[in-house]
């Protein structure tokens, strides 16, 4: 295991600065021109990936141009035009519905706040930080996808589980100024070196940093030890 620093704080500026010079060019990867494009896109997201999700998003935003668009079609229509995403029958539904109320009680236009975001059909905390961020240009938290959930459960910056309670935490030890470019940062990262079920600890950058490391593990175990 690598040693992680004297406090959380620490631990999360150094894990910062070595990802920046890592992925110099982190940045959201979902395809969008405008901000109805995002929320869409970010609905689709959830527990699919963004290389899937732009695939259908490069003829569903050719069909599909305005709020009114998405409220008027048929649910059965527009769930068949994302058949290849995950849940496509429930985030269907949840375009639709969220379009619908975007028309009647937004005129049309994607809220800026997060009450009125998260008001929306399908549309929770992260959904939301993702759309003022990408679109409204407003940071109000940090978006917790699963990535950033697993590398800062891993890094030892939170102990926290839940999505609500470690972006709590993470607000509380991370400027905020970094907190948008955080969760680029930990995509890239969990992406390329800690995924989910196979991390490349070996040749992980924050690995001796990191009180998750695989590594001192796998030579105790060689050699016969415990610890």
């Amino acid at each position: 295991m690598g040693e992680p620093l004297d406090t959380p704080k620490a631990q999360a500026e150094e894990v910062i600065d070595r990802l920046k010079d890592e992925y110099p060019e982190a940045d959201i990867s979902l395809n969008f021109s405008n901000r109805l494009e995002l929320l869409v896109a970010v609905v689709l997201s959830a527990q699919c990936t963004d290389e899937r999700v732009n695939e259908v998003t490069e003829d569903l935003f050719e069909k599909y141009q305005s709020p009114e668009d998405y409220a008027e079609v048929d649910q059965d229509e527009l769930a068949e035009d994302i058949s290849s995403i995950t849940y496509y029958n429930s985030k269907a539904g949840y375009i639709t519905e969220a379009c619908q109320k975007i028309v009647e009680e937004h005129d049309g236009e994607v809220p800026d706040t997060m009450e009125e975001l998260t008001d929306l059909p399908g549309v929770g905390r992260k959904t939301a930080n993702v759309v003022l961020q990408h679109g409204h240009d407003v940071t109000e938290g940090i978006v917790v996808d699963t990535h950033v959930q697993r590398l800062t459960q891993r890094l030892g910056i939170t102990e926290e589980s839940s999505p609500e309670k470690i972006e709590e935490d993470l607000m509380e030890k991370i400027p905020e100024d970094e907190w948008q470019q955080l969760t680029h940062l930990l995509i890239s990262h969990g992406r390329e070196t800690c995924t989910a079920r196979n991390p490349d600890c070996e040749d992980c950058l924050l690995e001796d940093v990191c009180p998750s490391s695989k590594v001192q593990h796998d030579v105790d175990l060689a050699s016969g030890e415990e610890w």
